[in-house]
C-alpha cells in the first residue's frame, strides 16, 4: 500500500477525493495537520498537530456488492483493533466503527462509498487515531490516546506503516472472493464489539426514549439488533439508536 504523508489539509477524506486519480489505490494519506476533520453526524475530530494520525485509505473493493458494503467497515475496525493489539492495547468496536479502549475513544472512522449500479467504484474510509494527545479540549466524551495508556510517545511514520499493514490484510479478507473469509471477518467483528455482553443503557432515537438492552446480533448489512429487558426485540440502522455513555472524569 502506498503511504504518503502531506503536512495540512483540511480533510483527508476531502483531500484524497480530490486527488483520487493521481494517487491511485490501494493508498494510505495522513496528515500532520488537519484543520477540518469530519466525524460521524457531521461531527468534528479534535486532534493536535503532528500529534496524531489523521489518515484517509483509498480502497476499489472488488468483490464486494453495495447490500455487502458494511464488511468493509468491520475490516477498517478490525484493522484499527489489530493496529493497537500490536501495541498490546486491548480495544472494541464501538458499533457501527468507532474504537474504545474500556469505556474510552480512542479512534473515529468515517467512510465515504462511491457507488455505481451494483459495485462500489471507490472506498475512501478517515480514521482519526489518538496517539501522542494528552490533552484534549473539544467536549467529546471519554477521549483517550495511546500515551496515556502507555506513558510512552510514538513515532508517527512508524505508526502510519503499521496501521497500514494491518489495514491492507483485513482488507484483502473482506474483499475476498472466497465467502468463508468475509463469514469469518464477520464473526470476528461481533467477537470484537464494545459492550457485547450484558445489559446496557441506550437511547432509541425512533421512539425517543432510554431503553435497557443488550446486543443481539450485527445483520451483514450492518443493522444492530437488541433485545430489552422486556424481551422486545428491535433492530436498528446507524443513527437510530446511540449508547448512553457517562463521562468519565
Amino acid at each position: 500500500m502506498k503511504i504518503i504523508e502531506i503536512p495540512e489539509t483540511g480533510s483527508t477524506n476531502s483531500w484524497l477525493a480530490a486527488n483520487a486519480e493521481s494517487v491511485g489505490s490501494p493508498a494510505m494519506v495522513y496528515a500532520l495537520r488537519q484543520t477540518a476533520g469530519r466525524g460521524q453526524r457531521g461531527n468534528s475530530w479534535e486532534s493536535e498537530p503532528g500529534k496524531n494520525i489523521t489518515a484517509s485509505f483509498l480502497l476499489k473493493p472488488l468483490n464486494v456488492r453495495p447490500a455487502a458494503q458494511f464488511a468493509i467497515s468491520e475490516a477498517v475496525a478490525l484493522a484499527v483493533v489489530d493496529f493497537l493489539k500490536e501495541i498490546s492495547v486491548e480495544a472494541k468496536v464501538k458499533w457501527p466503527n468507532d474504537i474504545y479502549v474500556g469505556d474510552r475513544k480512542i479512534c473515529g472512522i468515517l467512510i465515504e462509498h462511491s457507488i455505481m449500479g451494483r459495485e462500489i467504484t471507490r472506498t475512501i474510509a478517515g480514521i482519526g487515531v489518538n496517539i501522542n494527545q494528552v490533552e484534549f479540549l473539544s467536549d467529546a466524551p471519554n477521549p483517550v490516546s495511546l500515551a496515556q495508556i502507555t506513558g510512552e510517545a510514538y513515532p508517527l511514520p512508524e505508526m502510519a506503516g503499521k496501521l497500514a499493514f494491518c489495514m491492507e490484510e483485513r482488507l484483502r479478507q473482506a474483499c475476498s472472493p472466497d465467502e468463508t473469509a468475509r463469514e469469518k471477518l464477520h464473526e470476528e467483528f461481533m467477537g470484537n464489539l464494545w459492550r457485547r455482553v450484558g445489559f446496557h443503557s441506550f437511547f432509541d432515537r425512533k421512539r425517543g426514549e432510554a431503553v435497557s438492552a443488550r446486543i443481539l446480533a450485527v445483520a451483514p448489512d450492518g443493522m444492530l439488533s437488541l433485545e430489552t429487558e422486556g424481551h422486545d426485540t428491535r433492530t436498528f440502522a446507524f443513527k437510530e439508536v446511540e449508547f448512553i455513555i457517562k463521562e468519565i472524569d
